[in-house]
Order: structure tokens, then sequence, then C-alpha cells
């Protein structure tokens, strides 16, 4: 029996991850630079995987001030979220996980600060009973560090719960920890292979955690 639904944060609830990648990319223009996406994809939902500074320094052949780049790209970025709404269906999904009595769990690769940031600005930190972040873990997604504590937090099994997720490394990590796995791509992760997902939907508005819960009563590490 689903018992909890645990949410993914940054290109889930709010498409921050497309905020991102244009924050970055607009970086490289003004070098004249073109970011790819595909390169830029590594870094979606995990810490690592692509080092957008670097790439930048080989490609036009010098050192940066990574210190002053850095900061530009999270002003931008910033910026961005700050006007961004909640992706279409988040908060209906919400409300419904509350009229079902299910529990109400995040877990994001990113700090907690940002977490606080991102769901004050949304209107929707309350909704949840526990958030889990790269703070509260050795290793983030795709290791399943942070879907087992959120489970964990929330006092159900693994396979009681639906995670939401829009990334391959956010998709990995719900399934290795035994989640039911619901993917709602982003622009910028729609190109990848999400096959391994139990449902993938264009967002939260083409499906409910009633239906979802009845397809997918509990996954095979519920006990």
């Amino acid at each position: 029996m689903i018992k909890a639904v645990v949410f993914d944060l940054d290109g889930t609830l709010v498409d921050t991850e497309t905020c991102a990648y244009e924050a970055m990319r607009d970086i490289y223009k003004q070098h004249g630079q073109e970011l790819p996406l595909d390169k830029w994809s590594l870094a979606i939902g995990t810490h690592g995987g692509f080092d957008g500074y670097g790439y930048l320094e080989e490609r036009i052949g010098r050192k940066l001030d990574r210190k002053a780049i850095h900061k530009q790209f999270w002003d931008l970025h910033e910026e961005r979220v700050s006007k961004m709404p909640l992706r279409p269906g988040v908060l209906a999904r919400l409300e419904e996980a509350r009229e079902l009595g299910l529990k109400i769990g995040l877990a994001s690769s990113s700090q907690r600060w940002w977490i606080e940031k991102v769901t004050t600005l949304a209107g929707i930190r309350e909704y949840f009973e526990a958030v889990c972040s790269a703070d509260d873990v050795e290793r983030v997604k795709p290791d399943p560090a942070l879907y087992l504590h959120a489970a964990q937090a929330l006092g159900v099994a693994p396979g009681e719960a639906i995670a939401i997720e829009d990334s391959m490394n956010g998709l990995r990590a719900a399934k290795a920890a035994g989640l039911v796995a619901l993917v709602t791509p982003n622009p910028v992760t729609s190109h990848m292979d999400f096959s391994g997902a139990d449902a993938i939907v264009q967002d939260l508005e083409h499906i409910t955690f009633a239906e979802l819960a009845g397809r997918y009563p509990a996954s095979s590490k519920s006990k």
C-alpha cells in the first residue's frame, strides 16, 4: 500500500533546472561560446558530473576568475528562479496527497538553504513533513541515500512511497532505493532515457496519486 510521496525539488516542483542551464548558457555566450545541453545534462540532479567552468576555460583557452563567474551564475540563476512559477499540477498533487492522507517528503541533492529558499518563495514549504538534502547524506543522487533517508524520516518502507523526479540521476536514485518512480521531464531533461520509470507524464496535471497507487500498490521493497 502506498503511504507516502517524496518529491525532488529542482526541475520537478519548480523548473530551476532550465533556469540554471540558461544562466550558464548566458555566461558562455558572453565569452563567444555555446554550452551543449548534453554536456550540462551530466550535472543535473547530482553533484559533479560536469565542470561548467573548466569546460568554458578549455573552450576559450585561458583561466577564468572562477569566484567571479560563480557569483555571476548564481545571481543570474536566482533572478530567474524568483520569477518561476510552480510546474503545472504541483499544487494539485500536493493537495491530493494531503486529502489521501499520504505523508509528504522532499529529497534533493541541493543544500538545505536552497531547498528552504525555493519552497518558501513558491509558497509550498508547509506541505513537507520531512526534507532531506545534501547536508544529510554523504552521497547525493544517483546514490539511493537521500530516498532511503526520506522514507525513514517519514516512517514508511521505501516500497510504500512514490518518488517524483525529473532527471536520470534522480530516477536511478529512486529505483535503487526501491520507490515507485514517476518522472515529469522538463525542457532540459526531456531528451533523457527514462525507460526505467514506473510512469512518465508531461507534468503532474496528467496523473493523480490515486491513479498511480492503483497501478503500483507497492514495490518489491515495501517490507
